[in-house]
């Protein structure tokens, strides 16, 4: 296959997954991409769909001055794509003479190959989308955010999240296979690069696994210990029940999806560590005896992790929410009562909502007297990480200079 077909194939792969995104209120993950489809152009036409959806705030305005009126989506979004091509670098004939061929080929789009050409020839020279303010976040989610942390550091997570978020990965217990990076201060490292994951050193041998660094820091501030009976909620796909496993601590993983779980049982095989698996509702089933901790990453908004998920402010609104509230409230009531005499919770989520964070956990604690918050006293614990209430509420913001971290709130609290 010649280098310019494989390209065509990669762009128009790409254009369909932003019309299954935008048009059809799609996840990335949902999407199935043509079949084929070489690995490398799979890992190219998800990359740039997902860089138009991180940057597309910043593409329109670049294409507002040149539309008298706003074309059908999916000549739009072939605009789109030719636009960020050029400012990542690509030479603008390249780009234009594709993005027309794009359009040629579509039943929908073909009588619009005129517009894609004059308007992609009427580009500045530079496109230089950097330059331009970041996209904001849709209002459902920006107004909590303003009301809670203040604009200035709403405009910070902002501009973080328009950047492709760095690979961390989680070293196993002795692990001597490692791929080159930043040995982060919570344990993580951070890669130097990026590259095709399976390829790097060390994953096939199971010596390490992606994970965000802040969704790492859960289980390190479990303070788990070898031997201790653990209860991982929501477990899939696995990234913290190979922590806990890691540890040595007996691990129980628990998880509604059989499929997710799946991925679980994979990973736990590569890195040759072990955890009991079951396929459960967590609201429905019960243990036969209790646990030492409880780690519960409760479903969420995941506003935390925009960054990686570019298309989830296209395809949510906000109205989920609220059922999301009541369930973690539903999930927090059942892990505690699956507690020895002062074992510990730690309750999480990948949200930047106080109402899935600071204020579940202020519910929580009027809803079970003697519960307290143990605050957390490991040396790498930032001081400005640290709520009110003892709790660790982490922001992409942070560590903005080394590329950001997702956004999440870890309580621990501990039993009467």
């Amino acid at each position: 296959m010649k280098a310019g077909t494989e390209s065509v194939t990669a762009r128009s792969a790409a254009v369909g997954v932003l019309n299954a995104v935008l048009g059809e209120g799609m996840m990335l993950s949902q999407v199935a991409l043509p079949d084929g489809l070489s690995g490398p152009d799979r890992a190219r036409a998800e990359r740039l769909a997902a860089q138009v959806l991180r940057q597309m705030d910043r593409i329109d305005r670049v294409l507002k001055p040149l539309l008298r009126k706003v074309p059908p989506l999916a000549v739009l979004n072939i605009l789109r794509l030719a636009v960020w091509e050029r400012a990542d670098g690509a030479a603008a004939h390249g780009v234009v003479n594709e993005a027309v061929a794009l359009a040629r080929r579509g039943k929908r789009t073909t009588h619009l190959s005129g517009l894609v050409n004059a308007v992609l020839r009427a580009l500045p020279e530079l496109v230089d989308l950097a330059a331009l303010p970041a996209p904001q976040l849709p209002r459902w989610i920006r107004q909590p955010l303003v009301h809670a942390y203040g604009r200035e550091v709403v405009s910070a997570i902002e501009a973080v999240q328009a950047q492709v978020p760095p690979v961390d990965i989680t070293p196993k217990a002795g692990a001597t296979a490692l791929p080159e990076g930043e040995l982060l201060p919570t344990g993580s490292i951070r890669l130097a690069s990026g590259g095709q994951i399976t390829q790097l050193p060390g994953y096939a041998s199971g010596d390490w696994w992606v994970q965000d660094a802040a969704a790492a820091m859960a289980v390190r501030l479990m303070g788990v210990q070898k031997g201790e009976a653990v209860l991982d909620i929501c477990a899939a796909p696995g990234g913290k029940t190979l922590q806990l496993a890691d540890t040595g601590a007996v691990v129980t993983a628990l998880d509604i999806s059989s499929p997710r779980m799946a991925r679980v049982a994979e990973n736990l095989a590569r890195t040759g560590l072990s955890a009991a698996l079951v396929v459960a509702d967590a609201l429905h089933w019960a243990p036969e005896d209790k646990f030492d901790a409880v780690l519960l990453d409760a479903p969420c908004s995941a506003t935390g992790t925009l960054r990686r998920h570019p298309d989830l402010p296209f395809i949510k609104d906000g109205s989920e929410v609220e059922g999301l509230v009541a369930l973690q409230a539903a999930l927090i009531d059942r892990a505690l009562g699956w507690l020895k005499p002062g074992g510990r919770l730690v309750y999480c989520t990948c949200s930047l909502l106080p109402a899935e964070g600071e204020n579940q956990l202020a519910a929580a604690l009027l809803r079970h007297p003697g519960l307290r918050v143990q605050r957390p006293a490991l040396p790498w614990v930032q001081a400005e990480w640290i709520t009110e209430q003892g709790a660790v509420r982490l922001r992409p913001d942070l560590w903005a200079e080394r590329g950001g971290m997702d956004g999440f709130f870890i309580a621990t609290l501990i039993a009467p």
